[in-house]
């Protein structure tokens, strides 16, 4: 059976998949934060995806449902003014097999917007976003990523929200 999803969860996990995205191409494309949000929240940039399909495993490009603009803009905005601070934070909670500045770049902006999300969004329960930054993580990592990221959050959130 389907589970029931509204459509104002799903405009919040697609901006949080729109934030990952921002936030990797602000910092690691060198562009104005002020330019990437105007960019997705217009939708010259994040309105598709690729969606892998069948036994061939063909790909084909799918269209997103709209995100939640504003939840997005806060979200980019956050981790840009507070990036060093989270980088801090998470290399507090990081083993030396894991260390952030030698992660790619995706996992960075992921980890960032996670523990943005887990210090600023009181509102929106622990377990919850563990899981919406884990499933984020499958979609763009296939091994021991999502996996390391489930375990680094809940340490994390254990320690923020007692």
């Amino acid at each position: 059976m389907t589970k029931f999803v509204s459509q104002k969860i799903r405009q919040k996990s697609g901006a949080r998949l729109a934030a990952v995205q921002a936030v990797y191409m602000a910092h690691f494309g060198e562009l104005p934060i002020d330019e990437v949000i105007q960019d997705f929240v217009q939708g010259k940039i994040g309105r598709y995806v690729i969606e892998e399909e069948g036994v061939n495993n063909t790909e084909q490009m799918v269209e997103i449902s709209p995100i939640d603009t504003v939840y997005f803009e806060n979200l980019v905005r956050g981790v840009h003014s507070k990036k060093e601070s989270l980088e801090k934070s998470l290399n507090l909670y990081l083993n030396e097999k894991w260390d952030f500045d030698k992660m790619n770049g995706t996992m960075q902006a992921l980890l960032l917007c996670a523990v943005y999300e887990l210090t600023n969004t009181m509102d929106v329960d622990t377990k919850v976003l563990i899981q919406e930054y884990v499933d984020l993580a499958y979609a763009f990592f296939s091994k021991n990523e999502p996996k390391m990221i489930n375990a680094l959050l809940d340490q994390i959130a254990h320690a923020l929200r007692k």
